[in-house]
């Protein structure tokens, strides 16, 4: 059973399809970004405006922190955020490797990310950014420690960031996969039975989905946070 749980996290578990699923995840993935954010310039009907609703949710907070005023981020951070809900959503889908539930590709995208906040606020203005290391009205014999807490702070920002997103995501699989191994056994239950479990295994992936689109969001959110501390 053990194998069955954490076999999805396995991209050498099958050949075949599972072994090229992130290629084919990730073709699929920018593809659809690709369609959303066509549609922001063109006509639109209903299900293009479906399509568009997460992109204006996500543009709008990134509108309330300092990412307008740090160039091309305000663009990066908007197009990840449909490309980690659309990888999300297909880690879903049987057969597949479940990408954003490895910490080799949240770190991929938290640290770059977060590597470019903080080198654009240093370059920006040195002395504030390093001012922005000590609190204001701090005892001088507790600046160098203050210094040191917030620059480690400021440091695991990315590995929390990362974490977060792998261990939610993990989290989850393994929680649905626990719940399509007593699915699969459906068939010698009761009638009853087999239908609470089958509403039971669809309810929760309606919940995962949600689930995928809000962790999405959370890692974008915070993303738009930490330039707040961008230098003026």
């Amino acid at each position: 059973m053990l194998m069955d749980i954490f076999s999805s996290f396995d991209i050498f578990e099958f050949n075949g399809l599972k072994s090229i699923s992130p290629t084919i995840i990730m073709t699929i993935s920018i593809t659809m970004m690709m369609y959303i954010y066509s549609i922001m310039w063109t006509k639109k009907n209903k299900i293009q405006m479906m399509f568009k609703a997460p992109v204006s949710l996500i543009l709008k907070q990134l509108n309330s922190t300092m990412v307008p005023n740090m160039g091309g981020i305000m663009s990066l951070i908007s197009t990840m955020f449909i490309m980690i809900i659309m990888i999300n959503m297909l880690g879903l889908v049987p057969m597949t490797f479940s990408i954003t539930s490895h910490l080799i590709l949240t770190i991929s995208i938290g640290l770059p990310m977060w590597m470019m906040i903080v080198s654009s606020s240093a370059m920006n203005n040195k002395k504030e950014f390093i001012a922005k290391l000590l609190p204001d009205g701090a005892p001088m014999w507790l600046n160098p420690f203050l210094v040191l807490i917030e620059t480690v702070s400021i440091s695991v920002r990315p590995i929390t960031l990362s974490v977060r997103l792998a261990a939610n995501m993990s989290a989850g699989h393994i929680v649905l996969s626990l719940i399509g191994i007593y699915a699969s056994s459906a068939m010698n239950m009761s009638v009853m039975s087999s239908l609470l479990l089958m509403s039971l295994y669809i309810g929760y992936i309606m919940f995962e989905i949600a689930i995928c689109m809000i962790q999405a969001y959370i890692f974008c959110l915070l993303l738009s946070l930490y330039s707040d501390d961008h230098t003026q």
